[in-house]
């Protein structure tokens, strides 16, 4: 996992490690191909319990440093997700898609519906079916409860022994050579082998992940095609291999399978959608010194080494933008906008390239403008207020995030905006009761009841609103003494 390394302190409460360290330990169990998932797989843990698991784990997330905060990329990866999670026919549960910063190729589920993809996945993929089609394999992990059944097929005494191992064994899911260097310092297991997922579980994530690219009209081959890449490089390795490898172990009998499948379905041609090219344009641009990248994207240009040349365009502004050469970049964010009809990302860029270069009436004007054409798109809601806030509209700040917060009251991003929002209003209570939902919101209660108490002394509040606050701090002291006590 790639929110904990070994030298971090153990702060975790005991139950939550053994679980963990359970579920990624485990030794395979024999599963049927379309297995029935039952009370076994909720032996020792209830969705309640997997659900608050799932909550502890993103708030290590949400501070490790190799979390990519970018709401741009998280939104896409959230659009890829939800499409494939919406033709499941275990659709039922929530998930959370998001992006770590490492150029290794891997992608990992984890308890509570939490699926982490690499960077370095998003730009080896080369085409959007075939990163589909590794979301898709780790949405089937989550939705066939894999980690669930490994655990409910371990033995209750195992616990204790393994209970240490939690940690080291996390971080495995991110890099595997780390984790085994740890797990050898404990002089307790070798864990190369019992990182993978089984056989079984390995095949019936393919098989589901394949039906789900299907139904949602991405290109089955994807599947065959990425893992067949992999099992070549694998080739030119020695002891290390991909880290996706060493977490998925991969046979020959699985990429003749999926080739069989793949040959047996019509062919069909699918196109990378434009979203998919600017996110790996995107992540090109934020490599190397501001100046390498400039220089990239414009060789990239030059020579035409592109899929899309709007993809390379918006790449060479992005650029652009983070060496500071906004004339230049502007030049380039007018050669998109020409383009009809434009993205949401290429609007993005155009009004974050406006802000930037500090002409902020511009900046809101184009903000307006991308949120009229597409209301949903809430990374153009976060830059909107953040341009209100920097032209001193304060008022009107308040009020685009007030009304973004009735529709999306559970995006920790539009609480942090608005704590940011009542500080500037000199709103103490409401500032630290913003803040605190965010932490909450992020999986840190002991924060969160921090923050709301410091708004409750602070006394500038109404009488509802500390009532209001009264009320949520007595909510989370409760959830959180009940996290301690289980």
């Amino acid at each position: 996992m790639p929110t904990f390394s070994p030298d971090r302190p153990m702060g975790r409460p005991l139950m939550l490690r053994a679980l963990l360290a359970l579920a990624l330990v485990a030794q395979p169990v024999a599963a049927s191909d379309l297995p029935d998932l039952g009370e076994v797989s909720r032996q020792y843990f209830s969705d309640q319990e997997e659900q608050a698991i799932g909550r502890a784990i993103m708030r290590d997330v949400y501070v490790d440093p190799r979390y990519l905060d970018d709401p741009e990329i998280e939104a896409y990866l959230n659009q890829l997700g939800y499409k494939l999670v919406s033709v499941s026919t275990r659709n039922q549960r929530e998930f959370t898609f998001f992006v770590v910063n490492d150029p290794t190729i891997n992608a990992f589920a984890m308890p509570g519906g939490n699926i982490g993809v690499h960077t370095g996945l998003l730009l080896a993929a080369q085409s959007e079916s075939e990163l589909a089609s590794v979301v898709a394999h780790e949405i089937s992990h989550v939705t066939q409860d894999h980690i669930a059944r490994m655990i409910a097929a371990q033995s209750q005494s195992q616990w204790p022994t393994m209970a240490a191992l939690a940690l080291a064994l996390l971080a495995a899911r991110s890099n595997p050579n780390v984790a085994s260097a740890a797990v050898a310092s404990t002089q307790a297991y070798s864990i190369q082998n019992q990182l993978n997922y089984s056989r079984d579980y390995e095949r019936e994530a393919d098989r589901l992940g394949y039906e789900m690219l299907t139904r949602a009209d991405y290109d089955p081959r994807g599947m065959s095609g990425f893992f067949s890449r992999l099992q070549r490089a694998n080739r030119f390795y020695d002891s290390s291999a991909p880290a996706y490898l060493r977490t998925h172990p991969l046979t020959t009998e699985r990429i003749a399978d999926m080739q069989a499948r793949s040959e047996g379905s019509s062919y069909q041609q699918v196109e990378d959608s434009l979203e998919f090219q600017l996110v790996r344009a995107r992540l090109r641009a934020q490599e190397n010194s501001p100046a390498d990248a400039v220089l990239a994207a414009r060789t990239a240009l030059k020579e035409k080494r592109y899929g899309s040349e709007t993809a390379a365009r918006y790449g060479l502004a992005t650029a652009l933008v983070r060496a500071r050469q906004f004339k230049d970049a502007e030049s380039e964010v007018q050669k998109l906008l020409s383009g009809k009809p434009a993205s949401p990302m290429i609007q993005q860029l155009a009004a974050d390239t406006a802000l930037a270069a500090g002409n902020q009436a511009l900046a809101l004007q184009r903000y307006q403008a991308g949120n009229a054409a597409h209301p949903g798109y809430r990374p153009l809601q976060y830059g909107h207020i953040q341009a209100l806030l920097a032209a001193g509209r304060n008022g009107d700040a308040l009020k685009q995030v007030d009304k973004e917060l009735s529709l999306y009251p559970l995006d920790r991003r539009l609480w942090r905006l608005a704590a940011q929002t009542h500080a500037q209003l000199g709103h103490r209570l409401q500032s630290h009761r913003a803040q605190a939902e965010a932490a909450a919101l992020s999986g840190n209660l002991v924060a969160a009841i921090e923050q709301v108490s410091l708004g409750i002394k602070a006394g500038d509040g109404s009488f509802y609103e500390l009532s209001a606050a009264e009320a949520r701090r007595r909510e989370w002291e409760a959830a959180e003494k009940s996290q301690r006590k289980n």
